[in-house]
């Protein structure tokens, strides 16, 4: 009975922390009319498909264009991505194409690298090939580094859809995005997305780049982070609609397991104070999860899984379009089921699967 009492206090104690953290103004709700001067670097292979839609995203953003470049790291693409790269950019001034013919370190990191290296401009934004950022995206993000961050998340929705894939990543990309940008909110931030994430030059300089995330081909935002966290840099976070950048989901389950596998195997190289933290988090929700497997022990065991349906439903209505999303009742009940078990599935996952950047 004392530890059921406990586990609903606590849950509920969290969440309403979680719910005060998203519900305050954000650190970056100041406007300023100081437009800073943008690098956009994009790490890109086999995407020749994507490129016609990314370009015309960025060259459609509004900002001034003196004070932006877009450099896209070709790295050794197979398909035509690079003729087609270099043949689209041919009509935008402020548009390099780089081949990247040699690499300081393995995967896409080696690549942003070459990019990020390359850059003019003192403020980074990564992106990935198969994103489109809203127009206002880059003076969101200079409207943040106004005040004196040196590295900003921002908010990367996936384009909702009738897929069962589609929904199942769209809810995690929504309970994450909720954690995530809490924390951050809490001084306590954790991870990142590559498709969405922004730094000082200087700052990435001084924490060595990529030199010390080298444990996994992944992590170039997440691990980036973490060198950040633990070189006491001031982190801020993002998340006014201007700032969103999109991309569509994964819609096949091997691909989607493979993705979460990637993700997951980064989290096992956070630092220990994350890990403990996330981990205790997500074993509480668990252990509320399976309360009706408990009633034969005690019937009040119920009271868990009805408490955390209760809390969640509630969490993800008050933040699901804030985030990008909007889910019915009966969706939220089903998909959170399915997102504290595949929790267990990507876990292992990521001990099982070999990581590949593409």
């Amino acid at each position: 009975m004392t530890l059921i009492i406990f586990l609903i206090l606590f849950f509920v104690g969290i969440n309403a922390l979680i719910f005060l953290s998203l519900r305050s103004e954000s650190d970056c709700a100041i406007s300023s009319q100081n437009q800073i001067q943008f690098s956009i670097i994009i790490a890109g292979k086999n995407e020749e498909n994507n490129l016609e839609n990314l370009f015309s995203a960025l060259h459609k953003l509004e900002y001034d264009k003196n004070k932006l470049e877009v450099i896209f790291v070709d790295d050794n693409s197979t398909d035509n991505t690079y003729n087609l790269a270099v043949q689209i950019s041919c009509t935008f001034s402020n548009f390099r194409i780089i081949k990247c013919t040699s690499k300081p370190f393995a995967g896409k990191k080696g690549a942003l690298a070459v990019g990020i290296q390359s850059a003019k401009f003192p403020f980074i934004l990564i992106t990935d090939a198969d994103c489109i950022p809203e127009n206002g995206w880059l003076n969101s993000f200079s409207n943040c580094f106004n005040n004196r961050f040196d590295f900003v998340l921002g908010v990367a929705p996936f384009y909702q859809s009738t897929n069962n894939i589609n929904k199942i990543s769209c809810f995690e990309n929504l309970r994450s995005s909720i954690l995530t940008f809490a924390f951050t909110k809490l001084k306590f931030p954790y991870t990142a997305s590559a498709r969405n994430f922004g730094f000082r030059k200087e700052a990435f300089i001084k924490i060595g780049g990529y030199s010390n995330t080298t444990e996994t081909l992944s992590g170039d935002d997440d691990l980036l982070l973490r060198e950040a966290i633990k070189n006491k840099l001031k982190i801020g976070c993002v998340t006014n609609r201007s700032s969103w950048v999109f991309s569509n989901s994964k819609i096949k389950l091997k691909d989607y397991l493979n993705q979460k596998a990637r993700h997951t195997e980064t989290s096992l190289h956070y630092l220990f104070s994350r890990q403990i933290v996330l981990g205790l988090w997500h074993l509480i929700n668990l252990i509320m999860i399976l309360g009706p497997l408990l009633f034969f022990l005690n019937q009040l065991f119920l009271l868990l899984f009805l408490t955390k349906m209760t809390v969640d439903i509630f969490l993800i209505k008050s933040f699901d379009k804030k985030f990008g999303y909007t889910f019915q009742f009966f969706e939220i009940i089903s998909l959170q089921i399915v997102y504290d078990f595949f929790l267990i599935i990507n876990f292992f996952n990521a001990f099982t699967k070999k990581i590949e950047w593409k």
